[in-house]
Formats: C-alpha cells, sequence, structure tokens
C-alpha cells in the first residue's frame, strides 16, 4: 500500500517511516521540514502542497503533522488552528475524494485533560478511559487536536472514510517543559505505570490502525503502556501511591533506591488503554515491568531519552 505520513521528519515519524516500509508498504512523506524519510516538504495547510502529494498515487493516509504544545511559546494560535485543523481537513477532503479506505490520525490524551484534572485536586485518581466527558482541553493545542478529531468523525459519517483516531500518550524524547522534580529518565519511567509509551509502540500501534481501519469505520483509542492499577485502587493511588505500587512490584523501592530515583508518592490520573486492546487488537510491548527489569540486569532503558531533542521545524 502506498502510505502518505504526514510528521515525516518528527520524532514519530523517525519509527514510524522504517516500519511502514519493513512491512511492505511504499511510503510518500510530507513535512514542513526536510528530513530523511520526507519526500515532499511543505505545510499541510497549504491545500496546493497536500495536492500534489495525493498526486504521486498515494492509497492511505497516517496523520501524525501538528504543532504540539511546546509550539504554544513559539506559534500564534491561528498557526495552531492552520496546521492542527485546516490541515487535517486538507487531508481529509483529498482522501475523501480519492476514495480511500483508511485514514488514521495522531491524536493525544492531552486533550482528555481539563485545568482540574491538571491540578490534581480531590482524594483520587481521576481514570481516564474514551468514555470520558464532556472534554475541555485547556490550551489552543488541545482545542486544535481536539476540533480536528470532530472532522475525522464528520468526514467518516458524511464521506465513509474510514477514520482510526489513536490519542497518544507521552512518548516524547526531550525533557518535561513543566515538571522538574522528578526529572528526566526517572520521571519518564515513572509514567509508565499511568501515561507513557515507547515511541516504537506508538509506531506499532499506527501500523495497526492502519490495518483495521476499514473493518473499524470510525472510533478513538487511548494508546499508552498498560497500566499496572484498576479503578479500585484509585484513592490510595492519590494518598500513597508507593504502597500501591510495591503491592504489585515489591522490589521497586529497592531498584529505584539503587538508580537513585523516586517513586512517585501521588498518582493523579491513570490512561486505560483497554479499549484499543479488545477492539483494535493492539498492546503496548513495553511497560513499567520492563523498566524494573532493566534496573535488575543494568542494562539501558527501554525507552528514549534526550534533553537536546528539539521538534524539526521549517
Amino acid at each position: 500500500m502506498h502510505v502518505l505520513l504526514t510528521g515525516s521528519s518528527g520524532w514519530l515519524g523517525r519509527f514510524l517511516a522504517p516500519r511502514l516500509r519493513a512491512a511492505g508498504h511504499r511510503v510518500t512523506g510530507l513535512d514542513v521540514a526536510a528530513g530523511a524519510d520526507t519526500d515532499c516538504v511543505g505545510s499541510i495547510a497549504d491545500a496546493d502542497v497536500v495536492r500534489a502529494a495525493f498526486d504521486r498515487g498515494v492509497e492511505a493516509v497516517i496523520h501524525g503533522a501538528a504543532l504540539h504544545k511546546p509550539d504554544i511559546a513559539r506559534y500564534s494560535e491561528q498557526a495552531f488552528i492552520d496546521v492542527n485543523v485546516t490541515g487535517t481537513l486538507n487531508l481529509l477532503a483529498a482522501a475523501a475524494a480519492a476514495g480511500h479506505d483508511r485514514f488514521v490520525f495522531t491524536s493525544t490524551t492531552s486533550l482528555m485533560i481539563n485545568q482540574a484534572i491538571r491540578d490534581e485536586g480531590g482524594d483520587a485518581a481521576v481514570w481516564l478511559d474514551e468514555t470520558v466527558g464532556p472534554l475541555a482541553p485547556r490550551n489552543i493545542y488541545g482545542v486544535t487536536k481536539l476540533a480536528a478529531e470532530g472532522l475525522c468523525r464528520l468526514y467518516s459519517i458524511e464521506h465513509g472514510l474510514p477514520c482510526v483516531v489513536l490519542r497518544t500518550a507521552r512518548f516524547f524524547p526531550e525533557d518535561d517543559d513543566t515538571l522538574t522534580h522528578p526529572s528526566g529518565e526517572n520521571l519518564k519511567a515513572n509514567e509508565f505505570l499511568n501515561r507513557r509509551l515507547t515511541a516504537q509502540d506508538a509506531a506499532a500501534a499506527h501500523l495497526a490502525a492502519l490495518e483495521r481501519a476499514p473493518d473499524i469505520g470510525f472510533d478513538t483509542f487511548i494508546i499508552s503502556a498498560p497500566t499496572p492499577f484498576a479503578r479500585e485502587d484509585v484513592r490510595r493511588l492519590k494518598s500513597n501511591a508507593v504502597e500501591v505500587i510495591l503491592e504489585k512490584f515489591p522490589d521497586a523501592a529497592d531498584l529505584y533506591a539503587a538508580r537513585g530515583w523516586s517513586l512517585p508518592s501521588s498518582i493523579g490520573r491513570v490512561y486505560d488503554a483497554g479499549h484499543a486492546e479488545w477492539r483494535l487488537g493492539f498492546r503496548c510491548s513495553t511497560g513499567f515491568s520492563d523498566i524494573l527489569a532493566a534496573l535488575r540486569d543494568g542494562s539501558d532503558m527501554p525507552f528514549n531519552h534526550d534533553p537536546s531533542y528539539v521538534s524539526p521545524k521549517g
């Protein structure tokens, strides 16, 4: 299959393009920045750029291009609307006109987090699955990604274009731009309990969605490492997360201490990826137990950490 991959020069693109080719697909990469996997340089906000990419004979779209949360400091709200909303509309319209039978959209769990959830008030962790709502994103990034999800749903209903929306949890390699403690690898390791996945698993989820889209029609999936917790844990996760973690992983505290790391004392939200497992047939291969396994045998962490990474921009 000839796949148009937008965002081909970005973090996801560098993992996804090779996997698509390894699976036997032909890939045309489209990105505003040049890159090893990018064939067409230009903005998806430009309908002529999108049209030129489709003229290459693409048969399906994986749409990963976007302005992201860190870009809020560098770009205007209008730029977010142009890229994240108008760009998505341009791609959907071109795919529908071409008679495509699959469209995969990279969304984000960030749009599920309103300010109250962000502030982590209350006496229990918030259990987040695809039924949570109404959604009230707290910034222009979330607002525009939610609008793009709505366009995918609309094109599925009105044009019969099968669209799969993947709300990916965190898989960026750089440091968090708001949290300072714990930092670096320690924070990323902790997040595999409730809100992170590897870039490799993110890429694998997109391949699964590409394959299953015609059968699914339209659906939205949280993509995150499988949490070891259950809904019954939410109150104790908020008040004493370490206790809950050690019940499930008795040697975690010692392994962390040997590395100079700290376990989270409180967890305020948990992403439940169960819907993706039973309907999409996808489960992330890396979870918190793999973090502990690496600590036990002294091997490299099974995730990417690069504090100097900056998303490429045109």
